[in-house]
């Protein structure tokens, strides 16, 4: 029987796990989540496969588009180009898209897109901190789209709420995909589709939430261990006594397109 290991250890655990770009590889066997059933990378390369041009925004550590890329060859588009605003996922970025001819551009994730209105005919995301949505649309070429997986409202809230306290309802609201579909009409897009899930999360050891709060920062934007060490140590002593600490993510799918018809 493996002997159970210390709250102190653990935690150092956590804290010394890099959280450099969105592989989250190192979660095998400590946590779980459901995956949407539309499976975003797999049908992002299929996208990839018929465009021309493409932009990535917020890439992340560019591993989604790199999958994405994979599946589209050979008939891979002729012009990449990806943002990221986060100085280390940049570099990660760089390196792992340029064997691929991928432009990783720096962009803060809250300016105007670094591109000729009209220059892409296809825009995807993953994740992003908020839709630009008078940008996406400034860039798309008239008959462009725009295919994503959003994050959704109260998105892994039983954390949040565990350390943070209930939240008002303005706050669990955020991200609301009707919301952002009328954002996206309102910028002249065009939502052709929109696929939400709710799915289980398991966080089977107190090391497991540290890596995440620290990799996924807004959670709990003031998260530090010295600072949230009681409510640590206690949800450690729970997840040992009672189990895996059960949470739920929310994703949403957004199919957008730019009206008019390609030049």
């Amino acid at each position: 029987m493996t002997p159970q290991r210390s709250f102190e250890d653990l935690v150092a655990e956590g804290v010394a796990v890099p959280t450099e770009g969105w592989d989250f590889s190192w979660f095998e066997g400590r946590a779980t989540e459901e995956r949407p059933s539309w499976g975003y990378a797999r049908s992002a390369g299929e996208r990839l496969a018929g465009a021309g041009a493409v932009l990535d925004v917020q890439t992340g550590g560019g591993e989604v588009l790199d999958f994405a890329l994979g599946r589209a060859e050979p008939a891979r588009p002729v012009l990449v180009a990806a943002t990221e605003g986060w100085p280390p996922n940049v570099a990660k970025a760089t390196a792992l898209l340029r064997p691929r001819g991928v432009v990783v551009v720096a962009a803060p994730d809250d300016a105007p897109l670094p591109f000729a209105d009209g220059a892409f005919d296809l825009v995807l995301s993953r994740h992003p901190v908020r839709p630009y949505w008078a940008e996406i649309a400034r860039v798309l070429r008239p008959g462009g789209t725009y295919f994503a997986q959003h994050v959704g409202p109260s998105s892994v809230f039983e954390l949040v709420e565990y350390f943070l306290g209930p939240q008002p309802e303005e706050v669990r609201a955020v991200r609301d995909p009707e919301r952002e579909r009328a954002d996206a009409e309102a910028a002249g897009l065009e939502v052709t589709g929109v696929r939400a899930e709710r799915l289980r999360m398991e966080f089977h050891d107190i090391a497991a939430v540290v890596h995440f709060l620290r990799k996924v920062v807004w959670m709990v934007p003031d998260f530090t261990v010295e600072a949230y060490e009681p409510r640590l140590r206690a949800l450690h002593e729970r997840i040992e006594r009672e189990g895996p600490f059960v949470a739920h993510s929310a994703r949403h799918l957004f199919d957008v397109r730019k009206p008019g018809r390609r030049a």
